[in-house]
């Protein structure tokens, strides 16, 4: 029998941090090592560069999607265009055709 962790913590790039507190961007996009997240907890959020807890989020639903899947609703989502999403996810995860859209709400 394996049981799973639920995770309680979730890192950004400090790149995000304004866009996520101004509710901006309410969603993230991960691969499966990072798709445990389950709706309905919270979780502590920090930059991953330092380490900078900035806030809190509730985690609302979790969902597969395919690279060739997203579309300009996850680029808002992401508060920028379908062509930056598509190259940022192509940066952090290369290659990679099977993603996570975790979706999330600011606890104020």
């Amino acid at each position: 029998m394996t049981s799973t962790i639920i995770p309680t913590e979730m890192t950004f790039f400090s790149r995000f941090e304004n866009d996520i507190l101004s509710g901006k961007k309410t969603i993230t996009i991960r691969d499966e090592a990072e798709s445990h997240y389950v709706p309905g907890t919270t979780v502590d959020v920090s930059t991953y560069e330092e380490g900078r807890w900035f806030c809190r989020l509730n985690i609302l639903t979790v969902e597969p999607i395919a690279f060739n899947d997203l579309n300009n609703f996850h680029a808002q989502q992401e508060n920028m265009t379908l062509a930056e999403l598509k190259a940022v996810i192509h940066d952090i995860y290369p290659g990679i055709e099977e993603l996570y859209v975790v979706n999330y709400a600011l606890v104020k």
